[in-house]
């Protein structure tokens, strides 16, 4: 009788693990796993997935097909082929660059180089590449041709800090206003003490999550979630993010807000 009792316990495990898993499994849309399985993305981008988990930030952000996106800071556009594949043809991405510094070397990159080369690839025909327009005397311009159903930003907020005359407010209001009634605006950044502020946004290039979300929220915004998908619970947050002892394993945080539809 034991025997059978244990027999049909080990039969019921099986059933709840193998469904577990199948539901697991499941929770990634099919669209997404095919966009970062892309052939057309570079072998360096791919092995720098299972630390910067895309599949997993993309189901949070909520971006899905025939999507709006607009892109902040996306450097060499590790996420702007990605997102591309998962919005499709019906979807677009708009990958806004900052302009080249004034005492940038004559040697160095341009910064929307790369998602200009992006856009130039048929491939890609759903991206659409410029530079952040800063007016002298101006604020920095924030926007699509269109109302975005997302603004996307990966490890760049704490940097925002650093720009010069930047208001953060001003930033915030303008991809508020960016955004359609019930758009979000996602953050991906490496985490900062917590009460540090944004005492280490220019020497660790990190930021205390609690800052943003007060900043955030104090241009209209909502929270609409915050996930843990990307927490290092062994990072100290004391050492710069370029550190070889925690690159690629720092603690990130990843926040959604949602402009309210009314």
């Amino acid at each position: 009788m034991r025997k059978a009792i244990l027999v049909a316990c080990y039969a019921v495990a099986v059933l709840v693990l193998g469904s577990s898993g199948v539901q697991s499994a499941e929770k990634i849309p099919s669209y997404i796993s095919a966009a970062v399985a892309d052939a057309g993305r570079p072998a360096e981008d791919k092995q720098r997935d299972e630390a910067r988990k895309p599949a997993e930030t993309l189901l949070f952000a909520g971006i899905k097909p025939g999507d709006k996106v607009l892109e902040l800071i996306p450097a060499r556009g590790y996420f702007t082929r990605i997102i591309s594949k998962a919005v499709g043809p019906k979807g677009h991405v708009y990958a806004l660059s900052p302009p080249r510094r004034p005492d940038a070397k004559p040697d160095s990159p341009d910064p929307v180089a790369a998602t200009k080369a992006i856009a130039d690839d048929p491939a890609y025909a759903n991206v659409t590449a410029s530079v952040i327009e800063h007016p002298e005397g101006s604020q920095r311009k924030i926007a699509a041709p269109e109302p975005v159903d997302v603004v996307f930003t990966a490890q760049n907020y704490h940097d925002f800090h650093n720009a010069p005359d930047l208001d953060i407010a001003a930033f915030n209001k303008a991809v508020f206003d960016a955004l359609k009634p019930g758009g979000v605006f996602v953050v991906v950044d490496h985490a900062a003490a917590a009460g540090s502020g944004v005492r280490d946004t220019s020497t660790l290039h990190r930021i205390d999550p609690e800052t943003v979300k007060s900043e955030v929220l104090a241009a209209g915004f909502k929270l609409a979630g915050e996930s843990k998908v990307l927490a290092n619970p062994e990072d100290s947050h004391t050492l710069k993010v370029f550190d070889p002892a925690i690159r690629g394993k720092t603690d990130q945080f990843l926040l959604k807000f949602r402009k309210p539809k009314k």
